[in-house]
């Protein structure tokens, strides 16, 4: 595949890739780049315009997770010398909110390390997001791990707007990365979300020695599920992990995975989320002609790029912060 400008026209009529097609995004020549981001930028320009959604995390209970993810410095099998704690109380996440909104971020996302929540930690967490809601214009995502039915229902009832689950991996992959839980948990736990009427989001993490395939059937995956928001991470390595010293990425590769992310997923919001920094390097800003979404601030565990710089790039690029918080999600 070469003209990726017409095959960007084809998904706007309702194309679906095939596999070779897909394929044939990752293996893209260096040299025929800029030609693939202008196809995916003809796709995220149709349904988001110049527009950026910004999305802010607070991660309210650190470490001890009793899951084994090779990938995360949280697990139970991690050394990684993180800061752990237990779940912060109410007045500290309401805190995080006013942070988020001085920000202009649009979404506030509540995170908990854990394999699912406990009735303690779903009520702070409930408590927290009824304030917020009452005192700033934001849109909350709840990402607590794993849901009941009732769980899911009560965060819809408190004001929770989406809840992230993320994928991860592909279904074939995912026993290579953690053993402590099945994939199909994490889908049921996306499909709960949907019942209970929140927007559901899921993404993925590339990099962690899965094959281009395992990548794409990911894409292809997150568009099964029809996850309203995809956030897309880039495998940061950290020390003490079971995926110490993975390094497979380039920034050309990233740049190839958010342009297969926004072909197979044309409507969806696709954000550049975790490893962007260490990843996309000095080509940051290019990502986001496919993608129309980033974190700002930082991570679970690690440090993001200083919310200053995020809005000086958005500035740059000619892009505008989405402010239309009060919109209902896509």
């Amino acid at each position: 595949m070469s003209n990726w400008h017409m095959l960007a026209d084809e998904v706007l009529k309702g194309y679906e890739l095939s596999e070779e097609e897909a394929l044939s995004i990752l293996n893209c020549p260096n040299e025929e780049l800029l030609k693939l981001l202008d196809g995916a930028y003809t796709i995220r320009r149709h349904y988001y315009g110049n527009k950026v959604k910004l999305n802010m995390i607070v991660n309210t209970k650190s470490g001890a997770c009793p899951e084994n993810c090779g990938y995360c410095s949280q697990s139970r099998d991690s050394s990684a010398p993180i800061e752990r704690y237990r779940m912060m109380d109410k007045e500290e996440i309401v805190k995080g909110a006013e942070n988020a909104h001085r920000l202009n971020s649009g979404t506030y996302c509540i995170v908990a390390s854990g394999r699912g929540p406990t009735n303690r930690e779903l009520g702070i967490v409930t408590s927290a997001v009824k304030e917020i809601k009452e005192k700033y214009d934001l849109k909350i995502c709840a990402c607590l791990g794993i849901l009941k039915p009732e769980q899911a229902l009560e965060l819809k009832e408190a004001g929770v707007d989406r809840y992230n689950h993320n994928i991860n991996t592909s279904e074939d992959h995912h026993d290579a990365i953690t053993t402590s839980h099945r994939y199909q948990d994490r889908v049921a736990t996306v499909n709960k979300a949907k019942e209970a009427g929140i927007s559901p989001c899921s993404g993925v993490i590339v990099g962690m020695k899965e094959t281009k395939h395992d990548v794409i059937q990911m894409a292809k995956s997150l568009k099964a599920l029809d996850a309203d928001s995809i956030p897309v991470n880039f495998l940061h390595a950290i020390d003490g992990t079971l995926l110490e010293g993975t390094d497979e990425l380039t920034p050309s590769y990233c740049l190839k995975v958010l342009a297969l992310f926004r072909y197979l997923n044309p409507t969806k919001e696709i954000r550049i989320s975790g490893g962007r920094e260490v990843n996309l390097r000095s080509l940051q800003p290019l990502g986001l002609y496919a993608a129309n979404s980033i974190f700002i601030g930082d991570y679970l565990t690690t440090a993001g790029q200083e919310g200053t710089k995020d809005h000086q790039m958005l500035k740059d690029l000619g892009f505008e912060v989405d402010y239309e918080k009060k919109e209902a999600f896509i």
